[in-house]
């Protein structure tokens, strides 16, 4: 794992100008540019906010008399969540997508996964900035703790990198993986509490729900940037746990495959 790292870091000016043409190339012909990565997660939290803000807002605790809430509330779920699904959603595909480019080029297999988490970062930072605008204009300000956004980002982007990686590799050899993954990702989106808050589920069902670590990531998101309230240190502990572990296996899964990649590929 040391020697993955290692490689990554002597190629960074390569990875941080990938990044850039990355970022660059998916909106060239576009006049909105990476607006369009904001607007998508952006409508779609208005369009849930917009039906279920009257059926739910009250459902949260001591938020009934705040109009804002419950949109504050989907957008701090959804921002969590975007970051989660896009690193998975496109470390899926990463080796498959660059097979000639690892054929004809001779660089760390492990950039590409790195530079698919740094244009995540950089569209989620974009995110996170039009969301805090737009509250800010409707005249709210988040409190103290959401000082805790860049720790609980970090943590949710080690988690998403450690799955991402290992699913990527194993859809190069079995690629009914790219096939099962989005509707895992579509039911996992359900089964977090982003659009509904956890206390309208039943309890016997929430304990269940508490074994997915975005439960908990999803919380803190929603915890600091509406109830301004500290993460659980206890859960979050864990969850980081979780993620440096799937991280770790993720690294010795692909540093024994990917000799093998480019022949299959």
């Amino acid at each position: 794992m040391k020697s993955l790292l290692l490689s990554a870091w002597r190629y960074r000016y390569f990875i941080l100008s990938s990044i850039k043409v990355d970022f660059r190339s998916r909106f060239v012909r576009s006049r909105l540019g990476g607006l369009w990565m904001i607007i998508n997660p952006l409508v779609q939290a208005a369009m849930f906010a917009l039906i279920l803000s009257q059926v739910l807002s009250g459902r949260l605790p001591d938020m009934a008399d705040n109009k804002l809430a419950y949109p504050i509330y989907l957008l701090s779920g959804t921002l969590a969540w975007n970051i989660f699904s896009e690193v998975i959603t496109r470390c899926l595909t990463v080796f498959i997508e660059n097979g000639n480019l690892l054929k004809k080029l001779v660089f760390p297999r492990i950039c590409l996964p790195i530079i698919v988490t740094g244009s995540a970062i950089v569209n989620n930072l974009l995110l996170l900035g039009a969301i805090l605008i737009i509250l800010a204009i409707l005249g709210f300000v988040p409190g103290y703790n959401v000082v805790w956004l860049p720790l609980l980002m970090v943590i949710t982007l080690i988690l998403s990198l450690g799955i991402g990686l290992i699913l990527g590799t194993l859809n190069v050899f079995i690629r009914d993986i790219g096939q099962v993954v989005p509707i895992v990702l579509q039911l996992g989106w359900w089964f977090t509490p982003i659009v509904y808050p956890a206390s309208i589920v039943p309890e016997t069902i929430r304990p269940w729900m508490q074994l997915n670590p975005m439960y908990w990531l999803v919380q803190g998101f929603q915890n600091a940037m509406l109830f301004n309230r500290a993460p659980s240190w206890l859960a979050l502990c864990c969850v980081a746990l979780i993620a440096v572990l799937l991280l770790r296996v993720a690294l010795t899964l692909f540093r024994r495959a990917s000799s093998e990649m480019v022949d299959v590929l």
